[in-house]
């Protein structure tokens, strides 16, 4: 039980520094090794490849290298830093924690882009939402720009927030970089263009897999937020029944359609990336038209939601733990 608690605190500690703190940029981030190293693989594992079949094999070999050694390294660390003591191992899996989660990055990013259209215009406001999104945002207005950050931030809820919770305290900080290297690897080469289609296939359909039950239940727990900060519950609940399949991915329109239910407010639709126009399903009713109040709204749902995580699955690892003693 020793090591529960000292896991456990690890997480909530992690989440309360991510909370104060977000991402020190003067600070190197785990992320970006994990990065380099999927860059460093890709161009050894793409080069020659003279076949759809062998980028799809080569892809696949990249996923499983990039997640292993990620999980690897991390067991490695903790094992050294517990081996020291309790107290050293209970700090250094507390940091990475900490590295994992997105609470306050997510929250003051996509803030800079309400602040840019109360205050600076259109363009300081299209360069804002440009660092938060994959989509062209050159010819985006005030109503294309909110729609843009709010589908971000709901859908990082999960990516960022919810999905890391639930795997550090499924199976603590190994489990929780495996997955933070999945996300990575789906960001880097999960596209569907000419260059990645086959071979970030893998990564992407790991991926999907990996969000599939943490997208679900953040849908659900930004739908409680909803009710309990006031907000439309019922037409978020409502929303995220009908519009949560409405996505090219399986996972994203999750926690996009809870959020446009519950601001009355339509999400998705046809988008450009890098030049070329991407039809997508929209999400949502047009109530109203989204406003930039609409992006704090959604920061405060978030959230609420990243505390429903912490705590729902903080009591499920407990009863669990109590259970198989």
């Amino acid at each position: 039980m020793q090591y529960f608690w000292c896991q456990t605190g690890a997480v909530a500690l992690g989440f309360l520094l991510d909370l104060i703190f977000g991402d020190p940029h003067w600070l190197y981030h785990p992320v970006q090794l994990i990065g380099s190293l999927i860059s460093k693989l890709e161009k050894v594992l793409l080069k020659d490849t003279d076949s759809d079949k062998k980028k799809f094999r080569n892809g696949a070999v990249l996923a499983v290298l990039v997640t292993a050694l990620t999980g690897a390294v991390t067991i490695l660390i903790l094992f050294i830093c517990y081996r020291i003591s309790m107290t050293a191992g209970f700090i250094v899996e507390s940091v990475m924690c900490y590295q994992i989660l997105a609470v306050k990055s997510l929250r003051v990013e996509s803030m800079k882009v309400y602040a840019a259209l109360k205050q600076d215009g259109l363009p300081a406001a299209r360069t804002a939402v440009s660092m938060i999104v994959g989509r062209d945002t050159a010819q985006l207005d005030e109503h294309g720009i909110v729609r843009a950050a709010v589908e971000t931030v709901a859908e990082n809820t999960s990516d960022g927030v919810t999905a890391p919770l639930f795997y550090l305290l499924l199976g603590g900080v190994p489990l929780g970089f495996c997955y933070k290297a999945i996300n990575t690897l789906d960001s880097m080469v999960g596209y569907r263009n000419a260059k990645y289609l086959f071979f970030g296939r893998a990564s992407a359909k790991t991926d999907d897999a990996a969000n599939w039950l943490p997208a679900r239940i953040c849908g659900v727990l930004l739908t409680v937020s909803a009710f309990l900060l006031g907000l439309d519950g019922k037409g978020a609940w409502r929303i995220f029944r009908r519009d949560r399949n409405n996505h090219l991915s399986p996972n994203s329109a999750q926690t996009e359609s809870a959020a446009a239910g519950a601001l009355g407010i339509q999400l998705g639709g046809t988008h450009v990336y890098f030049g070329e126009v991407v039809e997508k399903p929209t999400i949502g009713n047009a109530d109203r038209p989204a406003e930039p109040e609409d992006i704090p709204r959604t920061n405060g749902m978030m959230l609420a939601a990243s505390g429903l995580s912490l705590l729902g699955f903080g009591l499920l690892r407990l009863v669990v733990v109590l259970l198989l003693r």
